[in-house]
């Protein structure tokens, strides 16, 4: 049986009178738009009201509205359901209470059942996203759908199990298997996001698309920082200055450098030239003091004076 108690907090309220639930409007939120079609989640015997306003909060994170509750434990109407909702209290203030599982699902035409663990039971068992893509087919056909969730304790019960089509388990590490109610919704709401549109699913933000440089624009970077580095006595010994120029190449031309990063480099290059030439640095082949050793430049090979270059 469906109940209507009067809710006497939060914003709005829904009284025992009224033939409908009334959802306030979220602030964020434009008055013209509908809620998407979705699952009915559908709690069984939640026990704390905090869970039930973290439950309402990730199902409007991923655009579902549809929030059913069979005999919670500390009653309902419940205030610490709407201080953990967290600006999702208009899910709260639709929500609706129900005194059995089988008159919660009473409506739909298919239930899947949440859990952890085996059971003795021969329905199929699917993993989120295939049971996400099943919703979102047979919810786009017309048909209406729902999922339960068990008590934070220990989940459904068999004969709860057993009123559902079919079972959705997560793959949770076998030695902690237990989810916190609202995880499970969390995660189950984000399978039902990610199977819609390219619409609903691409990025709500991204960064801008910004060109690669041009090949010559990258060249003259990199003849840039050689012929800087070989002027202050990277390249040493000689005979490994090929390698070493190869190695940092490799290093830029993987970097995929834009045509403004480009000429941000040259610009470090040319401040450390200016700052060099001014004898404000000293070039690797006349560093004073210490042992090259790991702080030595690359390119230069440790030596008992600490210049980078064998002692004569």
């Amino acid at each position: 049986m469906l109940l209507r108690p009067a809710w006497r907090g939060g914003r709005g309220a829904v009284s025992a009178s009224r033939t409908e639930d009334v959802a306030s409007v979220p602030e964020n939120q434009s008055p013209n738009k509908k809620p998407e079609a979705g699952p009915a989640i559908v709690l069984v015997k939640p026990q704390l009201g905090e869970n039930i306003g973290m439950v309402a909060r990730a199902m409007a994170n991923f655009g579902l509205s549809d929030l059913r509750l069979v005999s919670p434990r500390d009653g309902w109407p419940n205030e610490r359901a709407v201080a953990a909702a967290s600006r999702a209290d208009h899910l709260i203030e639709a929500a609706r209470l129900y005194d059995s599982v089988e008159a919660a699902v009473a409506d739909l035409t298919f239930v899947y059942a949440t859990t952890a663990r085996a059971r003795d039971s021969f329905k199929p068992v699917r993993e989120p996203e295939t049971a996400a893509a099943n919703l979102r087919a047979r919810i786009g056909a017309g048909q209406s759908a729902g999922i339960l969730f068990g008590r934070e304790r220990f989940g459904l019960s068999n004969e709860e199990v057993g009123l559902a089509d079919e079972i959705v388990t997560f793959p949770v590490d076998p030695d902690f298997a237990s989810l916190n109610i609202a995880q499970a919704v969390l995660l189950m709401s984000y399978a039902w996001r990610m199977a819609g549109s390219a619409d609903v699913t691409k990025p709500r933000f991204s960064a801008p698309e910004v060109p690669p440089a041009r090949k010559e624009d990258l060249h003259r970077l990199l003849e840039h920082l050689e012929t800087s580095l070989d002027r202050n006595g990277y390249f040493y010994p000689e005979h490994k200055r090929e390698a070493l120029a190869q190695k940092l190449r490799t290093m830029l031309t993987k970097a995929g450098f834009s045509e403004p990063e480009v000429r941000t480099m040259r610009g470090v290059i040319r401040s450390f030239d200016y700052v060099i030439a001014k004898g404000g640095l000293a070039p690797a082949d006349k560093a004073e003091g210490g042992r090259a050793g790991d702080d030595a430049p690359e390119g230069t090979d440790p030596a008992p004076d600490g210049t980078g270059k064998p002692a004569l």
